[in-house]
């Protein structure tokens, strides 16, 4: 059993993380900002922390390198964000962040990136001297390879001189998103018409919109109630 710090202004991202991790015979403890986190970590090192990149009052990586410059980073960091860029992923990683999760959160992803921290936090307390830096440097590129992949997966097609979208064969569905929505605005309407799509697509079959979005299914269920998307009238529309 490991002590794991998850921390994240969405409380349903929190509970989900918390139960997923229980069941795994984990410790949890949970912060919803960084200034909680801060006080988490001066109690104690936990063996694992999952940390948000985008939070209210400090970013994740501000957070982490507050770690890294007062040499409180002695344990493993796993960020996880919904919209980071490639470069804030790299960035984290330079710093000390050892992996990247993209929100929403694949359970065998989690699952595995948890294990990896574990055993390199094992590995760690077995050669203390080792340099931390250093080992987690060739995790750069798989992370570069992963944000670059959710990029490409879940951008919205650039808008046409109309103001509209432009034409995809990968996604039929307009999108029209207003620049002046506060961030997760924004990102929860985007969020909701990626869902209302695929469920459309599929005739609102829960486990094929799982299968292409690579979501576990009581995930998904939680992230469309969360968002207020009812696949049942999705799919009486597409009858």
């Amino acid at each position: 059993m490991a002590n794991i710090l998850v921390v994240d202004d969405e409380m349903g991202i929190r509970e989900l993380l918390s139960e997923i991790l229980g069941d795994e015979g984990h410790a949890i403890q949970l912060a919803e900002n960084a200034q909680q986190a801060r006080e988490a970590r001066a109690q104690g090192t936990p063996d694992l922390v999952l940390l948000d990149i985008w939070m209210p009052d400090t970013d994740g990586v501000t957070l982490l390198k507050e770690w890294q410059r007062d040499g409180l980073l002695t344990m493993p960091v796993i960020m996880m964000s919904g919209h980071a860029t490639i470069d804030t992923a790299v960035e984290a990683t330079r710093i000390g962040a050892l992996n990247f999760l993209e929100k929403p959160i694949a359970l065998q992803k989690l699952l595995k990136a948890v294990q990896q921290g574990l055993t390199r936090a094992q590995e760690v307390v077995r050669a203390p001297v080792a340099p931390v830096r250093p080992m987690m440097a060739p995790i750069q590129e798989e992370v570069v390879a992963s944000v670059g992949m959710y990029a490409a997966q879940v951008a919205p097609p650039m808008p046409t001189r109309m103001g509209g979208v432009a034409a995809s064969n990968e996604s039929p569905v307009g999108i029209n998103l207003s620049f002046d929505l506060p961030l997760r605005e924004a990102r929860d309407a985007f969020e909701r018409m990626y869902f209302e799509h695929h469920l459309g697509r599929e005739g609102g079959s829960m486990t094929r919109v799982a299968e292409k979005t690579g979501l576990e299914r009581t995930h998904l269920y939680r992230k469309l109630k969360q968002l207020g998307v009812e696949p049942g009238k999705l799919a009486k529309k597409n009858v």
